[in-house]
């Protein structure tokens, strides 16, 4: 089993990292109880969750994830894991979350709220890793940063982190934790994966020159990089296929960013590689991602016990030289073509 140190911490987590979103809603309580037990029994010790979920996130059952996780920790000593959640980000220009009535903010009050929650829930007095689900635009930063420093200093909260942000917002948090001396974002939760490699260009320098650790979400690029959607339909009760018979514009354009005719043909470009390699294109992507020097642990999910089988695989996979070239051909020549 590999380990790494996310950023300057002492969190030491193996690179693959057990995410819940689906643990209340697409997965019954027994099932997620069966696929954490064989994730903990595999060597993880990594699982990452939020006061959100479960997916699609609802005023009613918010929470019910961190509910299961819970109960399920109780189960196992709780120095032996390292447990990550997140506060709901501020209503944005393509989501408002339904936390607190929709008024959720990153400012003092409500990250404490929020806390207070997650910890009730989780049935634990301490969250490893503390992450802010998505930046807040209004309130400023050096608020939202105090109020995590002050979870830190209680001893509710070890380490804070960062998810889906910018590589200016990256930045701007960074100094503004040195400036005031307060705790700074260890880690950014990002997308990430062979579909979807833009954190490359200026976040990952950042992650370099500062030691802040990506801990890459999404590596199957919601399921697509499996090769489900290549076989000309959509298949029934998948993610992309629930968001394209959507109604709403906003959620048929999040499908169409991963399931399009670029995507597709990089896909199975892709799938043609797993198979040269014999291993399953889960396994390829899972192994591309965790891979990086910047990379602390990749985030995967399950829905059902079977599915943890081939991004599991991926702990004893390093791709050689030659593989990541060929990898680097198809984002360059697919996803990215010149003229």
């Amino acid at each position: 089993m590999n380990y790494k140190y996310i950023g300057k911490t002492g969190l030491r987590v193996t690179d693959i990292c057990l995410g819940t979103m689906t643990f209340g809603t697409t997965t019954t309580k027994e099932e997620a109880f069966k696929i954490l037990d064989k994730a903990y029994d595999r060597g993880i010790n990594f699982f990452d969750t939020a006061e959100i979920y479960p997916v699609p996130p609802t005023a009613d059952l918010g929470g019910l994830t961190e509910e299961i996780v819970g109960e399920w920790l109780k189960t196992k000593p709780r120095e032996s894991i390292i447990l990550a959640s997140k506060v709901a980000g501020a209503a944005s220009g393509w989501f408002v979350p339904p936390t607190r009535h929709g008024l959720t903010a990153i400012d003092s009050f409500h990250i404490k709220k929020a806390i207070e929650g997650s910890l009730k829930r989780l049935q634990t007095d301490y969250i490893d890793l503390y992450q802010m689900h998505w930046p807040d635009t209004i309130v400023p930063i050096e608020e939202s940063l105090k109020a995590f420093d002050e979870l830190v200093k209680e001893g509710k909260v070890r380490y804070i982190g960062t998810s889906n942000d910018s590589a200016y917002g990256l930045t701007k948090a960074n100094e503004a934790s040195k400036y005031n001396n307060l705790a700074r974002f260890e880690s950014i939760q990002n997308n990430f994966s062979l579909l979807n490699p833009r954190f490359l260009d200026e976040l990952s320098t950042i992650c370099r020159k500062e030691q802040i650790s990506l801990l890459p979400y999404s590596p199957m690029a919601g399921g697509v990089l499996s090769g489900k959607y290549n076989a000309g339909f959509y298949p029934e009760g998948a993610r992309f296929t629930a968001y394209i018979q959507n109604k709403s514009k906003r959620v048929q354009a999040m499908a169409n960013r991963f399931v399009n005719d670029k995507t597709m043909s990089a896909t199975a470009k892709y799938i043609d590689l797993a198979k040269k390699l014999d291993i399953s294109p889960v396994t390829l992507a899972v192994a591309w991602s965790k891979q990086h020097d910047f990379v602390a642990s990749t985030i995967i999910g399950a829905r059902e016990l079977v599915q943890l089988d081939d991004s599991l695989k991926a702990l004893d996979i390093t791709l050689d030289n030659n593989t990541l070239e060929e990898i680097k051909t198809i984002q360059n020549d697919i996803l990215y073509p010149m003229g």
